[in-house]
């Protein structure tokens, strides 16, 4: 009898663990994701600061970063252009260089300045290695790695711009990365125009360096010998209304006293003669 009552406390306590395991199997996928610190969230808030132009994040710095970095080897790399460049269009792009980090230099600096960053003076080991490579090119092969390494840079900073205009809470960087975006995509365009670009080996670049989804999605639909024609999007029709006159002045400050002009009093008829 004794033995039956332990089998049977036994099997209740089987039961009571197997709920009780089922429960924490529950709530542990919400506490990992969503509760715990660690998140995409806790890591934005713990690693960012505040300024008088808005918090300033941890991507925010490495942009600032890597816009000084950019300057400190792009600027001498495009002055190797101009004196080693053996047609008018890397000469060209050598010149855009300069021109375009001589500018984003000055902005960087004065931003970093403003929100008391301390900015790097040398350029990156890979960096000084990049203009290693192209001082000690000459001719053709000198204009073939200017163009490719300089794309390449220009490539993978473009994505930086673009995620930190997107995202950044702090107007200084805001201004900046749309000056950047602006001078990156200029140098981007002049690189492509000396018709040494490896656009097959950029590819298989940014593919390496990309961090792979965390599941397989299937990839989308090759080309078909028949497409049909995609069907041009229409907007529904919506009832529009009239626009206010736009202001002729800015709004008051809070607490200002705005003055109200009394309307004219209209003249009292005049008696016939």
């Amino acid at each position: 009898m004794r033995s039956i009552q332990r089998s049977g406390l036994g099997g209740t306590g089987l039961i009571v663990a197997g709920l009780a395991a089922t429960l924490v199997a529950l709530v542990f996928p919400v506490w990992s994701y969503t509760d715990r610190s660690g998140t995409g969230v806790d890591v934005l808030n713990a690693q960012t600061v505040s300024t008088q132009y808005g918090p300033l994040s941890a991507l925010d710095r490495e942009f600032l970063t890597k816009v000084r970095l950019a300057g400190l080897w792009e600027l001498p790399a495009g002055q190797l252009a101009q004196e080693r460049g053996t047609t008018e269009a890397v000469r060209l792009a050598g010149r855009h260089l300069i021109e375009g980090h001589t500018f984003l230099d000055e902005r960087v600096r004065d931003v970093a300045s403003r929100l008391s960053f301390e900015l790097p003076n040398q350029p990156s080991e890979q960096q000084r290695g990049w203009l290693s490579t192209m001082d000690a090119d000459h001719g053709e092969d000198f204009d073939r790695a200017f163009a490719n390494l300089l794309r390449m840079a220009h490539g993978k900073v473009f994505s930086v711009v673009a995620q930190v205009r997107a995202s950044t809470r702090n107007s200084l960087v805001r201004t900046l990365a749309d000056d950047a975006n602006r001078t990156v995509l200029d140098h981007i365009q002049v690189l492509e125009a000396t018709g040494y670009v490896d656009f097959d080996a950029l590819a298989q670049d940014m593919a390496a360096a990309s961090t792979p989804p965390l599941t397989n999605s299937p990839a989308p639909p090759g080309p078909v010998p028949t497409p049909a024609p995609a069907v041009p999007v229409t907007p529904s029709p919506v009832t529009t209304y009239p626009l206010p006159p736009a202001a002729s002045s800015p709004p008051p400050e809070v607490g200002e006293v705005v003055g109200v002009t009394e309307p004219a009093t209209p003249a009292e008829p005049s008696e016939a003669p």
